[in-house]
């Protein structure tokens, strides 16, 4: 028997195109598109249904970590605090991007290691499909053992190659940033800069380092990211070690090589949303004119994947139907996962319910991941097969 859900009456992103049709479930997976018979129904009259959102890099749970410098919280309550915000905002698979920084504190390896038992341990009782993606400072060198150790336990999701020496030396001048990188920390002024001068002689060791951990990613079939990529040459070395997914590049040069092999382009959704990137470098939605991004990510902030598609449909940069695979199918093909991404029958079940009658402030009205219902904020559209009512918290 099917104990599923029937989804009918919304206007559906199927392929290309928005259709009126009927979306069925069965279990975790989508069993038909166009009709079928469940035991629970769901109106989505007036409401767009859309792929789940596939966001690759968000690190916006450091929040709940650590709401100021120095005030922690157990990993636990913010892991589960961050899924809540993420399902909310019709996120489905969540890749928490943990930095496994030189530095001590928030971004040091003991944090990223209790970081990862924890997504481990409570991955079962999270709402959506929670992954680990761990950006790697190139210029920590002590921690190679270990992601040698866990790439080969399949432990990593994504890793990212991330190199901040040169712009944390020039911060140093810069007292307001030096700031707070020194209150990240937990060391006084003298002693960050002391170890900042260690940490930038290593320079000559970084390239082997970066070779052996490449190798050991694509020998476990770990899909790789570059970070920041500045000139066409470094996202060529990168290319040349399997990682050809390219985070924020910070030019069009760049990204245009990038574009030309292949590659995949990450740039950020707040970057959309705001209309200007945080840093002043690249504007996202004239890369995404140019056809120089294939991937939209949360970044630093939760609510940016579902509004950004709708600005630039709004701003005639894309069709929503397009720019929705920005968040969707593109996401989930550079992650290497083919169940997801699309509204099509034998795929992953995450499906959003979607009020978009409100210009610019789309509002999830339901959330279906892997099959189960996990969010919905207008229990009177959803009824037995036989037509009677439940009462389903918001």
């Amino acid at each position: 028997m099917n104990k599923g859900l029937v989804i009918e009456r919304g206007r559906a992103l199927i392929g290309d195109e928005f259709a009126e049709t009927t979306l069925c479930t069965d279990r975790a997976l989508i069993a038909t598109v166009g009709g079928g018979t469940a035991a629970a129904r769901l109106d989505a009259s007036d409401l767009l249904v859309l792929p789940g959102i596939v966001d690759i890099h968000g690190d916006a749970f450091e929040r709940q970590m650590m709401p100021r410098p120095g005030v922690d919280f157990p990993l636990d309550v913010a892991l589960a605090d961050s899924d809540r915000q993420a399902i909310a905002n019709g996120i489905t698979t969540v890749f928490h991007a943990t930095t496994w920084s030189w530095e001590p504190g928030l971004r040091s390896g003991e944090n990223a290691a209790r970081l990862l038992e924890t997504i481990e341990r409570q991955r079962p009782l999270f709402a959506a499909d929670t992954r680990f993606h761990l950006r790697h400072e190139t210029y920590d060198l002590d921690a190679e053992p270990t992601l040698l150790r866990w790439l080969a336990e399949r432990r990593i999701d994504l890793l990212a190659f991330n190199d901040h020496m040169d712009s944390t030396v020039a911060a140093l001048d810069k007292p307001n940033k030096r700031n707070r990188m020194v209150e990240r920390t937990g060391l006084s002024g003298e002693a960050f800069d002391a170890l900042v001068a260690t940490v930038a002689a290593r320079a000559g060791d970084v390239p082997a380092s970066v070779n052996r951990l490449a190798a050991a990613a694509r020998e476990a079939n770990v899909r790789m990211l570059s970070h920041d990529d500045d000139t066409p040459a470094m996202r060529q070395a990168y290319r040349a070690e399997g990682i050809r997914i390219a985070e924020f590049p910070v030019n069009v040069a760049t990204a245009r090589d990038a574009a030309a092999a292949g590659d995949f382009i990450v740039f950020g959704a707040p970057n959309v949303v705001r209309g200007a990137s945080h840093t002043g470098w690249t504007r996202a939605a004239d890369m995404i004119a140019q056809g120089l991004c294939s991937v939209l990510a949360s970044d630093y902030y939760y609510p940016a994947p579902l509004l950004a598609p709708f600005r630039l449909a709004a701003d005639g940069v894309r069709p929503l139907a397009q720019s929705w695979k920005l968040v969707s199918e593109g996401p989930a093909t550079a992650a290497g996962l083919t169940d997801r991404g699309v509204l099509a029958a034998g795929l992953r079940a995450d499906i959003l319910l979607v009020d978009a009658r409100e210009a610019l402030r789309p509002r999830i009205v339901a959330v279906i991941a892997g099959g189960r219902l996990v969010h919905i904020t207008e229990a009177a559209r959803l009824s037995s097969a036989a037509g009677a009512r439940h009462s389903v918290a918001a």
